[in-house]
């Protein structure tokens, strides 16, 4: 590991200042479930380390008539454990709930969650210079793939590993990010970006910006949702594929669907076509079907995913058949 400096952050503010002391070579810690292990294997060498934890309302959770505030710093396992988010907002705790292993929930953050890098193993070797660490390259178009995305273009096709981003997207969330000059939030969804955009990064954060809370909007009276991962390892493994769902119903009818899938995309990946399946209808196997085959429309999958297609039309099927019947 390369030697690193070390600073506190006891504000925002301060610790904006001390990523902008070192101009795009300082990162964020807190949790560091992720950072250091890249440190480790070097595909990380920051010369600055800002650690946030001492900040105060970082590690809140709050609640209102309009919504859920989570603070950046709020571990994996208090939102999986916190029984008002297990009720009003289901999907969400069972996606902090599903991440990792026990251990890492009780370290991990749900801004770290976000934030996380990809796991795909040529990102991850020192032996691979891909596209994302600066090569022309993605190894995985022609090379092993089996875990990388069936959506999301040729640039770079790796998936985003994060569980709580489906839900939180599909509850249309926003986030609040700190920059030198302010506040600012926009919706998550907008956070995440392709790599069409900038291939070496998974977000739209600067290098001087620090994520610090997701605001989660209250659903109407009627709202179901759920969070299904489906993974090699159900003790901590990522997901092969996942899919979040929140529905709101009048009686029998769906008066408005939210889905979005995980692990088959760069991003958490929204299918607009099968909530238009959805809207306004009674959930019949038949319609359910039908959305699960519009989920997957488009899906592009390389020589050795293509399980993955199967796979997430059978957990939008089970998630919705769930729904239906809570």
């Amino acid at each position: 590991m390369k030697a690193f400096e070390y600073a506190t952050a006891r504000s925002l503010k301060e610790a904006v200042s001390f990523l902008q002391e070192k101009a795009g070579k300082a990162r964020i810690i807190a949790g560091g479930t992720d950072l250091v292990p890249q440190m480790i294997e070097r595909i990380s060498e920051p010369e600055r380390l800002v650690d946030i934890k001492g900040i105060p309302g970082l590690n809140r959770i709050e609640s209102d008539s309009r919504g859920l505030r989570l603070g950046a710093l709020v571990s994996l396992t208090e939102i999986a454990e916190h029984a008002e988010i297990a009720s009003g907002w289901r999907a969400v705790s069972e996606g902090a709930g599903a991440a990792a292993s026990p251990q890492i929930r009780n370290a991990g953050t749900l801004g770290g969650n976000l934030c996380q890098r990809p796991r795909c193993w040529y990102y991850r070797s020192e032996d691979f210079p891909c596209r994302k660490k600066g090569g022309e390259t993605c190894f995985a178009l022609e090379g092993e793939n089996k875990y990388h995305a069936i959506f999301g273009g040729d640039e770079c096709r790796i998936v985003h590993p994060s569980d709580t981003a489906p839900a939180l997207v599909a509850f249309g969330s926003t986030a609040t990010v700190q920059s030198p000059t302010g506040e600012r939030s926009l919706a998550l969804a907008e956070f995440f970006a392709m790599p069409s955009a900038d291939v070496t990064r998974e977000n739209v954060l600067k290098e001087d910006e620090i994520l610090s809370a997701i605001y989660v909007p209250r659903p109407p009276a009627g709202t179901r949702s759920a969070y299904l991962k489906v993974r090699e390892k159900a003790s901590f493994d990522f997901a092969l594929v996942s899919c979040a769902a929140v529905l709101t119903f009048a009686g029998p009818i769906c008066a408005r669907a939210r889905i979005v899938l995980g692990g088959v995309a760069p991003v958490p990946w929204r299918s607009r076509a099968a909530e238009g399946i959805l809207a306004g209808k009674a959930l019949d196997p038949d319609r359910l079907a039908r959305c699960a085959e519009a989920a997957l429309g488009g899906a592009a999958p390389l020589s050795k995913n293509r399980y993955k297609v199967a796979l997430a039309k059978a957990a939008v099927r089970r998630v919705l058949a769930g729904l239906r019947e809570a």
